[in-house]
């Protein structure tokens, strides 16, 4: 079904070429019409030209050339069977034809629209953008799953049920650096609790252990406005930053707010 559509755009393509070309002949007919083809001649070849008697030459019938059919032109003397009924001030108007050109063009793209339209909306050959955006995020996502389960990336595998706690100071470094940019706009640069909770002390209202920790970063908590980190995170990341916010407890901060959930 592609390659259908691409031969007809280029059908199209082929046509609009060939339009300009006639247009650009028209043109051409016009000023070479227009122009005193005897002004730059000298004067003797003037008086030459003048006193030369004519050869004379066949006369082709007006209006029969396949470029004239094409134009859609018409021989002046046939103008007197174009006149139309009406006139005004003693003004005319010829019923000229529309150019064959132009009609071609016309029902082409009309048979583009029916080609396009049983194409993609009757009998669904063709895949929408919609379709298309469903499809690349799909392959998107196998191949980001693929990458995550390459051996040299088993630090990704990790997950809410196999999480560990690391106190290295490296981890903690890199959880820190995900907490300012993720989680300070709304737990505060101290993990404080501003809009969210406090997090540095004893009380929790997800879950206080490492794998609670993980798994509330991973799936946030919707109905209090905390989005999910999935999408955003590798599991390796969320992993430091579950393991940095433990590392704050007891740290008591200043303005701490007050305790929320249960105590762990």
């Amino acid at each position: 079904m592609t390659d259908l559509m691409i031969l007809l755009l280029l059908v199209t393509a082929v046509m609009v070429l060939i339009v300009a070309l006639l247009i650009l002949k028209v043109i051409r007919i016009f000023v070479k019409e227009s122009l005193d083809p005897t002004l730059f001649t000298s004067p003797e070849e003037k008086a030459r030209l003048a006193t030369e008697v004519p050869k004379e030459q066949p006369v082709k019938p007006e209006g029969s050339s396949l470029w004239n059919k094409i134009l859609g032109l018409k021989p002046v003397s046939a103008e007197k069977d174009l006149v139309m009924e009406h006139t005004f001030d003693g003004i005319a108007e010829l019923d000229n034809p529309t150019p064959a050109w132009f009609m071609v063009l016309f029902y082409g793209t009309i048979i583009f629209a029916v080609v396009y339209l049983l194409s993609y909306h009757v009998f669904g050959w063709g895949v929408l953008q919609e379709e298309e955006y469903a499809i690349e995020l799909k392959q998107a996502e196998e191949s980001r799953t693929a990458m995550l389960l390459k051996p040299g990336n088993a630090a990704n595998k990790v997950n809410e049920n196999n999480v560990e706690q690391s106190k290295d100071a490296a981890v903690l470094q890199s959880g820190a650096a995900l907490f300012k940019t993720a989680c300070a706009p709304c737990h505060g640069e101290q993990a404080q609790g501003i809009v969210g909770p406090n997090l540095t002390d004893e009380y929790w209202l997800h879950g206080g252990t490492i794998k609670d920790i993980f798994k509330t970063i991973k799936y946030g908590v919707p109905d209090k406005g905390m989005i999910a980190w999935e999408k955003t995170m590798r599991p390796k990341q969320i992993a430091e930053l579950a393991s940095y916010i433990l590392s704050l407890q007891g740290s008591n901060p200043p303005g701490a707010k007050a305790p929320q959930g249960t105590k762990l």
